[in-house]
């Protein structure tokens, strides 16, 4: 699509750091410079502020990514590009049958019930639940990978959705101020909510979780 519409050496793309790295080896197989912009703490998505923030006179476009079942906020994410005269590409998530989504949607309900001394997703925007990722708060990467550790122990499988931010990796390495997505790199966990999960199977996630919430510190 970048190349398609003519984006290439000398142009600068919009791209968020928070998720997988083919979305900055795109931009730089046009041979356009990717440049990573913050994300928004509860989409986990780009952030439209931190978007304009990153345009400069060389930029060309943005590339949204929905992430996680949530979508991005792409009104305002087109204003910007109308603003400045800039292309605003999505990339989708693959949709699930409305079935498996609404099953979804009620095992995420019954864990923002439940969970305790986890930050749960806010469901809001027509939230899919792709995964169901919480915060767990504390000091950084220990106490989350501590607590994943600790789940799977009991019998949970979890997993870590970001474990590098594109910006730290070596090869697209930039010294750019992105506290939002640094935090949530340091701080998320993709908790199960298949369809194919029991009542049992969920009940096992909540007490596997809270059995461990006198460990952290209260969510804010």
């Amino acid at each position: 699509m970048l190349r398609a519409a003519g984006v290439g050496i000398g142009d600068e793309v919009v791209v968020p750091a928070f998720g997988n790295v083919e979305v900055a080896e795109a931009v730089t197989l046009v041979g356009a410079l990717p440049v990573f912009a913050d994300i928004d703490p509860v989409t986990y998505c780009l952030d439209p502020y931190a978007v304009e923030a990153a345009v400069t006179s060389r930029t060309a476009a943005v590339v949204v990514v929905h992430r996680f079942g949530r979508p991005a906020d792409v009104g305002q994410l087109h204003e910007v590009g109308q603003r400045h005269g800039l292309l605003v590409l999505e990339q989708a998530e693959s949709e699930a049958p409305y079935d498996e989504v609404a099953q979804r949607r009620q095992r995420a309900a019954y864990l923002d019930g439940r969970l305790r001394g986890v930050r749960t997703p806010d469901g809001g925007d027509g939230h899919t639940y792709q995964q169901y990722v919480v915060r767990v708060p504390g000091n950084g990467r220990p106490d989350r990978d501590a607590f994943a550790r600790a789940v799977r122990a009991r019998g949970v499988e979890c997993r870590v959705p970001v474990k590098t931010p594109v910006h730290r990796l070596p090869e697209f390495r930039r010294y750019v101020s992105l506290p939002e997505t640094e935090r949530a790199a340091d701080e998320t966990l993709a908790l199960p909510v298949d369809a194919s999960l029991t009542k049992r199977d969920m009940q096992r996630i909540v007490a596997a979780c809270n059995a461990l919430g006198g460990l952290l510190q209260p969510a804010s």
